[in-house]
């Protein structure tokens, strides 16, 4: 018996998910008997069946049972191994418990690759598989399943998401003129990987001026490899716009397409005449600019998991310097732009003694540019 192939099937399933359930984690399952997989289901949207469900009602048309008949499920299912990349739940949200209906469909045996971090489960939806006499061994491949769903992980256990922040820049380190002018300082098949970013995002942060001088609309676009379940759209993630004081205007092209947005100011602004899709708040100020401390708290309040930063030196200098940004992922580009031009992070940084070193997780070719993604050390 290999638990770790199975389980690595498990997790493919998952990644499947990444761009439709949030808030909920990615979750793949497969259902094994006699070592025959008998079925596969993944978390394909929020509200909708989850991963263990959609793995039975699998094994059901498999077999050529009905999938909405209780009785066949337990028929198709009874006796097989569960091998599923999150401890399935114990509580009723939009959906019943995985628990009791895998302990109803008579699965003899339940691998799992790590424990869910949500308090409401935290255990307890193994505990109750045990307490009906089901085997339960795991975890198998943690790490993968952990970093699958690190941002409802990072929410769960210490209430904020998991916060990237994406920029481009050149060989010589700059990421626009000194104008602001950018398009485009990488190629096509950088900008193409961004969107994967935006899409696994719950949630796109920019500043007002990064908005106003790019005509920017942070939206995802549809591309061949991204697609969206049957029937439904492609999720667009909630745009959020740091504007301390409501410079950003209804006309603004961002507006003008009808996906949510958030506005966040620092002072009370006119919201007559704004779209339905527009949501004003004002925050605590920090420096006499948004408290980036206070977004991150808003976002976690909402149920968002990951968060993707877009924006200028400042804001990103901003959410850096105060220890908020998790990962950096930065598109460089074979080309120069010149001493006048603007660097990646406002940061004042005076001495050799108060540098931040960064891990390098990654580097790698995208068409002609380079992705590095790395991680800040902020303990050193």
């Amino acid at each position: 018996m290999n638990d770790s192939v199975y389980m690595a099937e498990a997790l493919s399933l998952a990644r499947r998910g990444i761009y439709t359930v949030t808030p909920n984690p990615a979750v793949g399952c497969v259902l094994v008997r006699d070592g025959v997989v008998i079925g596969r289901g993944w978390h394909k949207q929020a509200g909708g069946h989850h991963a263990e469900i959609n793995a039975m009602r699998d094994a059901c048309e498999q077999a050529g049972l009905d999938p909405n008949d209780a009785q066949a499920r337990n028929q198709a299912c009874a006796g097989a191994d569960c091998y599923v990349t999150l401890e399935p739940c114990s509580h009723t949200g939009r959906t019943g418990p995985c628990a009791a209906a895998l302990i109803e469909a008579g699965i003899a045996r339940l691998v799992y690759a790590m424990e869910d971090p949500n308090p409401q489960v935290a255990g307890r939806g193994l505990e109750m598989l045990e307490d009906a006499g089901i085997a339960v061994a795991g975890p198998v491949l943690e790490d993968e399943a952990l970093a699958l769903n690190r941002g409802f992980v990072r929410r769960m256990s210490r209430g904020r998401p998991w916060m990237r922040c994406k920029l481009a820049m050149s060989l010589d380190g700059r990421t626009a003129m000194e104008s602001g002018e950018s398009h485009w300082v990488t190629a096509r098949r950088a900008r193409e990987d961004v969107q994967r970013l935006r899409a696994a995002s719950c949630a796109i942060v920019s500043g007002v001026d990064t908005v106003l001088l790019d005509k920017a609309s942070l939206t995802v676009r549809r591309e061949d490899w991204l697609e969206a379940p049957e029937g439904e759209e492609i999720r667009q993630p909630l745009r959020v716009v740091l504007d301390s004081t409501g410079r950003l205007t209804a006309d603004a092209p961002l507006v003008q397409l009808p996906f949510p947005i958030l506005l966040i100011h620092t002072e009370e602004v006119d919201a007559s005449g704004w779209p339905d899709h527009v949501e004003h708040l004002v925050v605590p100020a920090r420096d006499g600019r948004v408290s980036p401390l206070a977004v991150v708290q808003e976002l976690a309040k909402r149920g968002i998991n990951e968060v993707l930063v877009e924006a200028g030196a400042k804001v990103a200098g901003s959410f850096l310097r105060l220890g908020l940004l998790d990962e950096l992922i930065i598109y460089m580009a074979p080309k120069l732009l010149g001493n006048k031009a603007r660097g990646l992070f406002d940061l004042p940084i005076d001495a050799m003694a108060g540098q931040l070193p960064l891990e390098i997780k990654d580097m790698r070719a995208v068409g002609q540019d380079w992705r590095i993604t790395a991680v800040p050390d902020f303990d050193s």
